[in-house]
Order: structure tokens, then sequence, then C-alpha cells
């Protein structure tokens, strides 16, 4: 698999790096960034954090407003941000932000318009790893997920159904049980078709229901955050992990909104959190 490089830019003594590949995935050209940290200069492979975006974003969001770069690189962490959505010229969309290019919901579609190209789940846990790996100085054996809002729900769902494969999880805002509430029961049917056993196996909530586990898990939630109570629901989260025993550390954070503002403010605790579960 071949990757073409759109920009490299030197930042704390990394690299921050734009790619871009056709992916056989979606069918469409893909968009990704990767910082690399200082550590990985001669070569030496790092654990890789993967942080999934939000509605309505690309990678650039997070690279650009993440203020990751600095931790990041004195903790020695890979850092990878994949797109949100297949795009361009013949991709399907709507006209509704949550539903469409840029609200993928890291799932496989199955659905018209949107199967052909909408593979998300495919591309997130298949074949960008795999080209991650043959491409870049990433230890494989030290991965950690996390997310924002949709990412969130990605971060949860990607890592209960691969248990071993992430030492560590966190999560900012997500969409812990989208079965149950207005964007996912949008997004679903529309991706996935009317049977809702299918939607469980992309909710985390129902996914730990069903027996799903990871080691622990962090949450930071915005107590400001205007989706909070319609869309989010984190106290489901918290009721399931309790009822499963899943370690769960969930932070209502006074005054923060769904913005990156409140996303930056709290990275370092996110960063650090995985690089203690990673060896970083």
């Amino acid at each position: 698999m071949t990757i073409e490089t759109v920009s490299t830019t030197r930042s704390h003594g990394g690299v921050q790096g734009v790619y871009r590949h056709t992916s056989t995935a979606t069918g469409t050209a893909m968009v990704f960034s990767v910082f690399t940290p200082p550590q990985a200069a001669d070569g030496t492979k790092c654990p890789v954090v993967w942080y999934l975006s939000g509605l309505t974003c690309t990678h650039a969001n997070v690279t650009e407003k993440g203020e990751f770069r600095k931790i990041a690189a004195a903790l020695g962490l890979v850092i990878i941000c994949p797109d949100t959505s297949p795009r361009g010229e013949g991709v399907a969309d709507d006209a509704g932000w949550d539903l469409g290019q840029g609200a993928g919901f890291y799932i496989d579609a199955t659905q018209a318009p949107w199967a052909p190209h909408f593979r998300m789940w495919s591309y997130v846990t298949q074949e960008l790893p795999a080209l991650v790996a043959d491409h870049f100085p990433v230890d494989m054996d030290r991965q950690g997920i996390t997310g924002h809002s949709m990412g969130g729900h990605g971060a949860l769902t990607v890592a209960l159904r691969h248990p071993g494969r992430f030492k560590s999880v966190s999560a900012f805002a997500p969409i812990v049980a989208p079965s149950q509430v207005p964007w996912g029961r949008k997004a679903f049917p529309a991706y996935l078709g009317d049977d809702e056993s299918l939607w469980r196996q992309h909710d985390a909530v129902a996914l730990i229901g069903s027996g799903a586990r990871v080691p622990d898990l962090l949450v930071d939630q915005g107590a400001a955050d205007g989706f909070l109570e319609n869309q989010l629901r984190p106290q489901l989260l918290a009721d399931a992990c309790a009822a499963a025993g899943i370690p769960l550390t969930l932070r209502l954070q006074d005054g923060y909104d769904h913005s990156y503002y409140f996303i930056s403010s709290f990275m370092e605790d996110h960063l650090r959190w995985h690089a203690a579960r990673l060896g970083g």
C-alpha cells in the first residue's frame, strides 16, 4: 500500500505529517494525520494513540486545535488522526450535518445509498492500521485509542470489540449509547437498516451489557455541553460499567462545553493516562 505525503511540519522536536492514500475499504481517497515524536527519529518504534474525531470534523480539527504535540513529544507517543467519513464526487451525502459526509459513525453501512463507500469500521480497524504499521515507526503491541463525541463512540466500540488490541481507552464527551439517542437513531437505520440487533454491535452500553470488556476507562465530559442530556448521557455508561465491574473514571468538568477548547484543556491528562498504560 502506498501513501502520498501532503505535508510535513517540524513541531516540538517531532514531525506532524498529513498523508493521503486510496482506500480499498471506502473506494475513495482518504486523508489522515500522524505526529511522530522525536523518540522515533532514528526509527525506534513508539506506542501509538488513535484519535477518532466527531461529527462534521476531518483529521484537521484535532490536528490543528487539539494541542497534543507538546505532551505527545514528551511522552514519546505517535498520534494518528483519521477522517470521519469518505468524501468526494460520487459519495452519497445528506442535507443534514449529522448524516453522510463527515458523519460516518465508524460503521460499515449495509443500506443504499451508503453501502458502497461508508465502510469506516473496516477502514479504522483494518485498513488504516495495516497501512500505518507499514509506513510509520509504531509499536502495534502498544496501542491506545480515544476520540470525541461520535469519535468517542467509535473509540469505545472499537476497543470493546477488539479485546487485547488496545491497552488504553479514553473518550471526550462520547455518544455512549447511540441506540438510545437521536443522533444514533437517525444514523443507524439509515446505514444499517431497521434491525436493532445490528445497532447493538456499535453501541458501547449495549456491548458492555452483552459481555464486552476493556481494562478501564477515562471519560471527560463538559458539564455545560449542550448535547449532554439529550445525546451523550454518560450516566448510561457509568451504570453499565458499574454492573460489569469495569473501572471507569468519569469526570464532569464544570463550565466546559463540547468544543476543542474543552478537548484541548484535558488532552494532556488523557495522553498521560494512555502513556502510563502503554509504557510511553
